[in-house]
């Protein structure tokens, strides 16, 4: 198996039924794993018959993911978000263009919803991830198995995995920064407000930085507030 696709899910009845339906092309080359965290909602239910691996961990992003990889059997790994769909040539693009020179990466992004902003905001984040290196986890990371284990897999911190994994791999080798777009919702964008979300991702990424506890942060990013009293 070339591909291991890992999927962490939690009370995504409404999204992993699409999901899993846009992949099962892909099953020929490519394993899907579901790894759930404990839903309340029908999610692993409708994941049965869709997937290759339906696993249970302890809830957790980072955690879950990493149960993924430890169960994949590819030599590259992707790790997918529920609501996050990959171009027809996702696959292809990364066998062809990985190499010992560049052995992770991620695609530019494309946010969908009814705001127009949410198509600049896609393009910055598109912008600064060329720039620093460091992509998102709505990007849809993919590393080969060797470097996932020398970077240490994700922390298993409740907020930032992304960040800190990307940090860690960018001293194995640079990202593959594919220009083809994964199509992402941004429901987050639109329930909590664009310009607010804004305000409130670039808060929680400096106050990581400065070493705010990502349990913290994780909470306020839940609730979409700068602060919790």
């Amino acid at each position: 198996m070339k591909f291991s696709l890992i999927i962490p899910t939690i009370n995504e009845a409404d999204n992993i039924q699409a999901c899993l339906s846009a992949l099962q092309s892909l099953r020929r080359d490519c394993e899907l794993i579901v790894v759930d965290g404990g839903s309340k909602d029908n999610t692993v239910v409708l994941a049965k018959g869709l997937a290759d691996q339906i696993l249970n961990s302890p809830q957790g992003r980072a955690k879950q993911m990493n149960v993924g990889a430890q169960h994949a059997h590819g030599d590259i790994l992707l790790f997918l978000h529920a609501d996050t769909f990959l171009p027809g040539n996702a696959l292809a693009l990364i066998d062809r263009n990985i190499d010992s020179t560049r052995q992770w990466g991620r695609f530019d992004i494309q946010l969908e919803g009814r705001y127009v902003m949410l198509k600049v905001i896609a393009q910055l984040m598109n912008w600064r991830s060329r720039l620093t290196g460091i992509a998102t986890g709505d990007q849809v990371i993919f590393v080969t198995k060797e470097a996932f284990a020398a970077a240490g897999q994700f922390p298993d911190i409740a907020l930032m995995e992304d960040i800190a994994l990307c940090s860690k791999l960018l001293k194995q080798t640079p990202p593959l920064c594919l220009k083809a777009k994964v199509r992402s919702s941004g429901r987050r964008w639109e329930a909590f407000g664009i310009y607010k979300t804004i305000l409130l991702m670039w808060s929680l990424r400096l106050r990581y930085w400065l070493g705010t506890d990502p349990r913290h942060l994780s909470a306020l990013y839940r609730v979409g507030k700068f602060w919790l009293h």
